[in-house]
């Protein structure tokens, strides 16, 4: 298995869903849904959660899927915000810049995690809400696991005090930058404008305006020999730097939404190719949102109990998922 690419994701499937008005003031990736009434954006996002649960267990990715029937959390289905998990048995939950976004932590979650796999340590960051500080976990970060590097978008919702704290307690060295789309609006999560994969890494180069700062991420990124595949801004408005590399039963795969893939030009496709298979899921309602398939998935770099490894899936079939089945 790739250091880079977990066999095992969390995701929560949304009975409420519907587009944040808190968080449009810096996200810029959301859309409008007042054409659609509350009941068809939430049951459309939920078809849509399972849509992506049951392609990624079709391909052999361990899918732990967790209902979220709580009114008043609209962003619940991207859980890679408020946790992340790491080598080594560790865990860290992220300090959120939202209010009504920190009602996305789970002790649940957790505690799954303490009992199917070798958790060592939970270090939580959230108390630093209450002094304005904030580094929205996996989406304010994208990390290389293989070089230890957490690239940074440097935003409010990515803090350099808690940024430091991180990388200095999980063993990464930070490496920010400011980042702007093509209007120069700070662009508000760096998982929307870079994908690190094994063997290439997504980035929209463009949006990195500083030369020798965008020459240097590039260096970095290749040094462990992979293709630095550039995006342009319209591709990372498509969300096509917003995908996550998994491990399935037939080696690597890259996740990312219909939109995303057809974004792609057919040379980009054919360097993630060589490495993965990909694995596209049309989610146009979640989008709408603000993120896609990546801000969906929270990967799972822990170490299974010995119980749990060879334990069935409970979500491996459709008609499983489609009854609503947490793991």
């Amino acid at each position: 298995m790739s250091l880079q690419a977990p066999r095992s994701v969390v995701m929560v499937r949304p009975h409420h869903f519907t587009v944040n008005d808190v968080t449009a003031a810096d996200n810029v990736f959301q859309g409008s849904a007042a054409e659609r009434t509350p009941a068809e954006l939430a049951e459309a996002a939920h078809a849509e959660a399972t849509a992506l649960a049951v392609a990624l267990e079709s391909q052999g990715v361990r899918v732990h899927l967790f209902e979220d029937d709580v009114p008043g959390r609209p962003d619940s289905v991207f859980p890679n915000n408020w946790f992340s998990t790491h080598l080594g048995g560790r865990v860290a939950i992220y300090p959120m810049c939202s209010p009504n976004r920190r009602l996305e932590r789970r002790t649940d979650v957790i505690e799954m995690l303490k009992e199917q796999y070798r958790v060592q340590d939970v270090i939580d960051y959230s108390g630093l809400e209450h002094d304005g500080l904030y580094l929205e976990g996996t989406g304010a970060m994208v990390l290389d696991h293989l070089t230890r590097i957490a690239y940074v978008a440097r935003s409010n919702r990515a803090d350099p005090i808690v940024l430091e704290r991180f990388c200095t307690h999980f063993g990464f060295e930070p490496m920010a930058f400011d980042a702007f789309d093509e209007h120069g609006v700070p662009i508000y999560h760096t998982n929307v404008l870079m994908c690190i994969a094994t063997s290439f890494a997504l980035v929209c180069l463009d949006a990195i305006r500083d030369g020798a700062r965008r020459d240097e991420i590039v260096e970095r990124l290749s040094e462990t020999g992979r293709t630095v595949v550039a995006i342009s801004h319209r591709q990372m408005n498509e969300f096509a730097g917003n995908a996550f590399e998994l491990t399935g039963r037939n080696g690597r795969l890259l996740a990312m939404s219909t939109r995303a893939h057809r974004a792609l030009t057919a040379e980009q496709r054919d360097v993630i190719e060589a490495s993965c298979e990909i694995v596209a899921v049309d989610i146009p309602t979640i989008e709408l949102a603000g993120g896609s398939v990546r801000c969906m998935l929270a990967g799972v770099h822990l170490d299974h109990r010995p119980t749990a490894a060879h334990a069935v899936s409970p979500l491996t079939t459709p008609t499983n998922l489609s009854k609503g089945t947490t793991s």
